[in-house]
């Protein structure tokens, strides 16, 4: 048992190292566009002739919205394709560093909880001390004077 918690253990510090490693990365996927413009004269509306493009853009989500920016040039791309491929290896390695960390959670002991000082139903207020306890003094609200003439 010591043996395999050790082995755990030792997983556990080796993914986080590899977690530290990594470089930039950003969610999101790179797509291709293509179209066709706006002048009736050009290339692109001829038959059979495929639009302008391909043009790349990068899309994530970005608090439940979905953002699409352009990506010019192949640099851009390539840099913004190695982000996208840190982002997918930290997600397997927080997925595989979850995992051992439930097996390590499985076999630690239990811990004895030492016994409460607190009183009957786990409560530490002392009597009276909460709202349904306290008397609450009722004012009467007086209307004003025009007001108890008419009645």
């Amino acid at each position: 048992m010591p043996d395999l918690m050790a082995m755990l253990l030792g997983q556990e510090a080796a993914l986080l190292r590899q977690i530290a490693d990594l470089g930039d990365l950003r969610p999101g996927s790179i797509t291709t566009t293509t179209g066709r413009c706006g002048n009736p004269n050009c290339r692109c509306h001829r038959f059979n002739e495929p639009g302008h493009g391909p043009h790349f853009r990068l899309t994530c989500k970005i608090q439940g919205k979905t953002v699409t920016e352009a990506v010019p040039t192949l640099a851009a791309r390539e840099k913004a394709e190695r982000e996208i491929e840190q982002f997918r290896r930290w997600q397997q390695l927080s997925q595989q560093f979850v995992e051992v960390n439930a097996s390590v959670r499985r076999l630690r002991p239990n811990e004895e909880a030492a016994p409460s000082v607190r009183g009957k139903n786990g409560a530490s207020d002392p009597p009276g001390s909460r709202a349904r306890n306290r008397s609450i003094p009722v004012r009467r609200f007086q209307r004003p004077a025009q007001d108890r003439a008419s009645g």
